[in-house]
């Protein structure tokens, strides 16, 4: 293991000997998050609030006139009392080179896929971080090797993934969490080789004009796990299963001087849980989410931009889809200040037609003291259904308060 560590080190010394251009940056942060209501679990006891710090520093360079660069992202969270909360990870640890006419990638990386706001059916590389937020945005750094083409054609991303990183969960004690407990050490795999299995994907982008689109295929296990029940005499509890799945997917928009038109649609042939029975069984579907946002510039006579924002999520499944999304509409409004400071905020709420529940969700941020950022983050379930998937969060309204030092 010494010696591993000093051949690395070695290794760092002697691509920074050799750079062009190579900085630190990144950010220390202390977060604190409040639950507005009682848990539902008091044994163990969950708390109505939780203290937390984070760091995430980079470390980027690059040489040979910029045609080869190394990026070095670690990620760090220390919880007050959820014990996996308290976590680690590496977002990014790459090289990359640029060729003629592609670039070449190799190592942990983050890739984002999708243009709508309200959820990102398409983006499927990286797994969700479920404990940094239970909204899906946050990401696992995932191995990989990337290979991008660029011609007249478009652009051709194709992706080698040759191991697989597991979604995070709360322990008993965290705070947003599904009930029973999910018991991510009881993981389990349809393929064989689990964790090891290779997957693949790939992407064409391409503009044209006003228009951007992308086709993407993804053939591996799946990100989103479904849950095996596993009773017990004084507490149960859930594991995951990751399954095997084909996904094609295809995301547009459509920019105009105001308007935006977005849309995701995705076809997945995955293994899904019947959980009226709990048996596995094969399963096919279609998903779609589609809206547009509206951009009112310098509101009355002011630097400032109000953006409307309406979407429609789909999911021909209906009640038996494994998201709360299934037959949504989200209506938001994004303001942007456009002052030094960075000041924006983004208000919305999503409903859902057949069962009347509704999420809102409140994210605003603004930078003061030239390297400080305040970011808040509110988020409320209210008239959640029993057979919906929120029911576990029925008791977890929550107000997040973040304050960042940027480096």
């Amino acid at each position: 293991m010494i010696k591993k560590h000093s051949i690395l080190l070695y290794a760092l010394l002697l691509l920074s000997s050799s750079t062009a251009y190579a900085e630190w940056s990144g950010n220390i942060s202390a977060q604190v998050l409040y639950f507005v209501n009682d848990p539902l679990d008091t044994n163990p006891e969950q708390k109505n609030s939780y203290l937390s710090l984070a760091a995430e520093p980079e470390y980027y360079t690059s040489f040979d006139n910029e045609q080869k660069s190394f990026t070095f992202t670690p990620f760090v969270r220390i919880d007050q009392y959820d014990s996996e909360r308290s976590h680690a990870d590496i977002r990014e640890l790459n090289y990359e080179q640029v060729f003629d006419n592609w670039e070449l990638r190799i190592g942990i990386s983050k890739v984002f896929w999708g243009v709508t706001e309200s959820q990102h059916l398409v983006d499927v590389i990286n797994q969700t971080d479920n404990v940094e937020s239970p909204d899906g945005e946050e990401k696992l750094g995932q191995p990989m090797i990337k290979a991008s083409f660029e011609q007249d054609w478009g652009t051709l991303d194709v992706f080698i993934l040759p191991y697989f990183r597991e979604r995070t969960f709360q322990s008993p004690q965290g705070r947003p969490r599904f009930y029973p407990f999910v018991d991510a050490s009881q993981a389990s795999y349809e393929s064989s080789r689990g964790q090891k299995n290779t997957d693949y994907a790939l992407r064409w982008f391409q503009y044209l004009g006003d228009l951007e689109f992308g086709i993407s295929y993804f053939n591996g296990t799946s990100r989103e796990p479904v849950f095996l029940f596993n009773p017990q005499n004084t507490s149960p509890t859930l594991s995951p299963y990751y399954t095997l799945m084909q996904q094609f997917g295809f995301d547009a928009q459509i920019t105009t001087e105001e308007w935006l038109w977005k849309l995701e649609a995705i076809y997945r042939d995955w293994t899904n849980m019947d959980y009226t029975r709990f048996q596995l069984f094969s399963e096919q579907y279609f998903a779609a989410t589609a809206g547009f946002e509206y951009t009112f510039v310098g509101i009355y006579e002011s630097d400032s931009d109000l953006g409307l924002i309406m979407e429609y999520l789909y999911d021909d499944r209906g009640r038996q889809a494994t998201t709360i999304f299934q037959n949504d509409i989200m209506l938001g409004m994004r303001l942007a200040m456009n002052d030094a400071d960075s000041s924006e905020a983004l208000v919305g709420i999503i409903y859902d037609i057949d069962s009347a529940e509704y999420l809102i969700q409140l994210e605003a941020s603004k930078r003061f003291m030239e390297n400080f950022k305040a970011s808040l983050d509110i988020r409320s379930f209210q008239n959640v259904d029993k057979t919906s998937w929120l029911y576990s969060y029925r008791n977890d309204s929550f107000i997040q308060l973040d304050i960042a030092y940027y480096f």
